[in-house]
Parts: structure tokens; sequence; C-alpha cells
């Protein structure tokens, strides 16, 4: 059984009916819930996960989505933009059974984005971030349930987007002054609030990041059930904590062709890397296609249209590609 490919979440554009084609047309066996941050704030990613959050709002200031005491005009946006989204995805989906992923920004990098009320990060204080997570948590069970409801034959997949998370590890976030760092948050707290976060949802819960130095262990010991990342960022110092995670059931969402205009190798070539890793790794070829699933290197917001489709008719080729010749 071939893992097979997805996207990661953003595509171009603005229309919520004809992102919602691309992703179910391009990915029969694995589609997504599109986002397009290209509508502006609360259509973002940060925004468009602010409009999740229970009983905790927030809205646009300059510098960013700074939290409020009640719903305003960007909260409503937010929202109205998903109702739209999920409505397309409906459509365009009627009878389907399958796995089918949907996106939300995760705990960490939602503390490092969303500001206080005197515009330093959630991140500085311990007890908001806790908040934060429960309200994450709350609106995060709310929006599958919805899913669910709207796609009964779907078995859904939660992408948590993480790519702060090595940063608030390594006390890399920069203050609002930018003069300075956050401290690191102790790498025990951070685990207990995934794995708190990644109870919500009984199925597969991977976790996005497209940066570097992605902390494989520590997102394998709180729970989730996958990886996705951005393949060409990989080290061979990763080597030990991927094959642990593989060999432990973790998927790798490999993320292997760019986000952003340029020119498409063949399929094959795609995935060689992959191929690679597993013979360094020393694991079986056998197991390639059921634990790698093929997606582009990160959103696709920044590609051309005609790009944003190609790119993911080459991750289905690439991944049969894999399934077909996994030597």
């Amino acid at each position: 059984m071939s893992a097979g490919a997805t996207g990661v979440g953003s595509l171009p554009g603005g229309d919520a009916r004809e992102a919602a084609k691309t992703a179910t047309g391009s990915f029969e066996d694995f589609p997504y819930l599109p986002e397009l941050p290209a509508r502006g704030p609360g259509a973002d990613m940060i925004g468009r996960s602010t409009g999740l959050l229970v009983d905790m709002y927030a809205h646009v200031e300059p510098s960013g989505w700074r939290i409020s005491d009640r719903p305003g005009r960007d909260t409503r946006r937010a929202r109205s933009w998903l109702g739209e989204d999920l409505d397309a995805l409906e459509e365009f989906t009627q009878g389907y059974t399958g796995r089918l992923k949907v996106q939300a920004v995760g705990p960490w990098t939602l503390a490092a984005a969303l500001e206080l009320h005197g515009g330093e990060a959630m991140l500085q204080d311990a007890g908001a971030c806790r908040d934060l997570a429960g309200s994450l948590a709350e609106g995060l069970r709310e929006h599958l349930a919805d899913v669910r409801r709207r796609i009964p034959g779907a078995d859904v997949v939660l992408q948590l987007d993480e790519p702060s998370l090595t940063a608030v590890l390594l006390g890399r976030v920069r203050s609002a002054s930018g003069y300075r760092t956050y401290r690191a948050v102790d790498r025990q707290v951070v685990e207990g609030t995934l794995r708190d976060v990644f109870a919500v949802h009984d199925g597969e819960v991977i976790v996005h990041s497209c940066a570097p130095e992605v902390p494989f262990g520590l997102l394998r010991r709180a729970g989730a059930t996958g990886v996705s990342f951005d393949f060409s960022l990989l080290t061979e110092r990763e080597d030990d904590a991927i094959g642990e995670a593989v060999e432990g059931g973790t998927k790798l969402f490999a993320g292997v062709v760019q986000g952003t205009d340029g020119p498409l190798s063949d399929p094959g070539g795609s995935v060689m890397g992959v191929r690679k890793l597993w013979r360094r790794l020393g694991l079986a070829p056998g197991t390639l296609a059921e634990s790698v699933v093929v997606t582009p290197s990160c959103g696709l917001a920044g590609a051309s249209p005609a790009y944003a489709r190609a790119v993911q008719a080459h991750c289905v080729r690439a991944a049969r590609s894999l399934a077909d010749n996994p030597e």
C-alpha cells in the first residue's frame, strides 16, 4: 500500500472553489483543505488559526496579530473564510472515502507569533502559553468534528504547522524590539503541551516544519504519527533520529519539490534523495512507499497557479515512482 502524495496547505489565488477543485483533483487519494493567504489578514496561517481559538481573540496591528478582549472584524473575517473553504471542499468531496488533511498552526508557533496587549510575544508568558494551547485544543476539537460532519467518509488527518518550534526550543525567537531573544522553553514543557494538543484527535496527527533542525525525536515522543519537512534541509546529523522515527512507525512527509516556480526534474529524480537516505539508514526498500508521503517542500502560496498545479501532479508521479522502484 503506497502512502502516496498530498499538499502542504497553501495555494496561490483567492478563489475557494478553484482551490478545492485543485486540491481534490490533484490528490484523489489524499486531498487537503487549501489555505489562500493572498486574500489578506485572516486568511494567512496565523490569522486563520486565531479564528479557531475558543474564548480567545486576536486582531491585526501593524506589527502582526495581537490578542484582543473580544471578537472583532479580523476574527469574523478569518472564520468566514474558513467556512467558505470548508463549503468548497465539501462540494468537491461528495461521497469521498479515504484520508483527508486539514491544517492549523501549532501552539508554539502561535505563541511565538501572537502578541500580548503590550506587544511582546505570548511566548514570554508561561501562563499565556498554557491558556493559548487549551483554547487551540478546544477549537481544533470543534473544527475536526465539523469536518467529519461535512465529509463523513473522510479519515481526517490533522497537520499542525510548527515552523518556529526549533527557534522556541533553542531560544532564537526575537523580541518585539528585535534586540533580544526570548528564553528557550524547556523541552519537557514543549513536549507536554504538544502531547495535550495532539490528544484532541484520535486519528493521524502530523507536524509540519519547513525550517532546519526539525526535532524528530521530540515530536515522536509527543505522539505525532508523522513529520512533514523540507527534505533539502536535512543533514546527516539527523540520520539517527529519522531512522528511529521510521522504525517506530512514524510517517515521513518528505517535501521534495520546491514551492516556488522553477524547473521540475523528472519525478523519479525528485525522490532520488529519499532512496539514498533509505540506503544510508540500512532500511528495507520495501518499506519506503508505506513510510513516505511525497509533498512540496512548503506551501505553494508564492507560486504561480500553473506551477502550483504542475507541482502537485509531479508529487503524485514521484510517489508512484517511489512505490514502483524503491531501490
